[in-house]
């Protein structure tokens, strides 16, 4: 009998394709809540692992501490993080916006 493999493995799988990552990512972050956000970034950064160590000038140490619950993420942190594992921050218009342009 073959063992089925386990959800995070799969997860972790499925996180290497940029495009799978990316709905992955802004799913988290519609949710409105940061320890799931900090959750799928660290996801998407386990899966891609090896682009990190090579496009980041983050250091391991503050990448772990960045992802951590404890951790005070700042802006430009994210960015340098997203932009490594070839990601950018973006804004875009809510579905029902607050005020329409006059």
């Amino acid at each position: 009998m073959s063992k089925s493999k386990s959800y995070q493995v799969e997860l972790l799988e499925a996180l290497r394709d940029p495009v799978e990552a990316a709905e992955y990512l802004n799913a988290a972050l519609e949710e409105g809540d940061q320890d799931v956000f900090l959750l799928a970034l660290k996801n998407v950064t386990e899966a891609r692992c090896g682009i990190i160590a090579e496009k980041s000038a983050i250091k391991p140490e503050n990448l772990s501490h960045l992802l951590s619950k404890q951790g005070h993420p700042e802006i430009r942190n994210f960015d340098a993080l997203l932009h490594a594992l070839g990601f950018r921050l973006a804004i875009q218009i809510a579905d029902k916006p607050l005020m329409a342009a006059a």
